[in-house]
């Protein structure tokens, strides 16, 4: 029976995850050199299986001293400005409204640390609606180990067949796919280029959520779409 829902942030609920990118390709192209994506997918959605670190691989690329702290900082405010312009995801806000009436439990598991997620939520109105969050200093190892899921489980005293997972990226899906929920991967542009075809369904767009078709998937009938 289906009674939580829990959610990425990062490019789930709103797209940080394209405008971080193209801000260190921009950074980067001052420095004559390219980031590719499948370079920056190893840490899009979580870092714990990957040590990558854009600006200490842009100063080996160099092969010379660079002020990291200096560039991370400009790459931050590159981010920054773009992400404030994003607005909430399509069919986030309605989902977690439907949601909430429908007396879900509702909970966030993110690889991003709680003054970035939580601030993001209470400035878009969001923060509310979740009864759990948990995020990457939380835990030990984020995504895609298991442990934010499994923590989000813990805090909602819940069991993994009780829940969905809405994942946009393949390290998100493999964290949900490995605590045992059932995956929802719903990709931004980016996040598709890198795989997410392990999620248990893939749909374009929250839009595309029907609550009634994952209940029942969850309860393993067939869906009639």
């Amino acid at each position: 029976m289906l009674k939580a829902l829990i959610f990425d942030f990062d490019g789930l609920i709103l797209d940080t995850e394209t405008p971080d990118l193209l801000a260190w390709q921009e950074i980067y192209r001052q420095h004559g050199q390219e980031i590719s994506l499948q370079e920056w997918g190893q840490i899009v959605g979580g870092t714990g299986n990957s040590n990558f670190e854009p600006a200490i691989h842009l100063q080996s690329l160099l092969g010379l001293p660079l002020d990291l702290s200096s560039i991370r900082q400009s790459a931050r405010q590159l981010s920054d400005s773009a992400i404030l312009q994003q607005p909430v995801q399509p069919g986030a806000r309605d989902l977690l409204e439907t949601a909430s009436n429908k007396l879900y439990q509702l909970a966030i598991a993110s690889s991003s640390p709680h003054d970035w997620v939580d601030n993001h939520l209470k400035r878009l109105g969001l923060f509310d609606y979740f009864e759990a969050i948990l995020c990457g200093d939380d835990v030990t190892r984020t995504k895609p180990d298991p442990g934010l899921y499994l923590a989000a489980l813990h805090a909602l005293n819940i069991q993994a067949g009780e829940a969905i997972v809405f994942e946009d990226s393949p390290n998100g899906i493999l964290a949900a796919n490995a605590a045992g929920i059932f995956s929802v991967a719903i990709p931004i542009p980016l996040t598709a280029q890198l795989g997410v075809d392990h999620a248990s369904l893939v749909l374009g767009s929250l839009e595309e959520v029907s609550l009634p078709d994952l209940e029942a998937r969850l309860a393993g009938i067939p869906s009639k779409h």
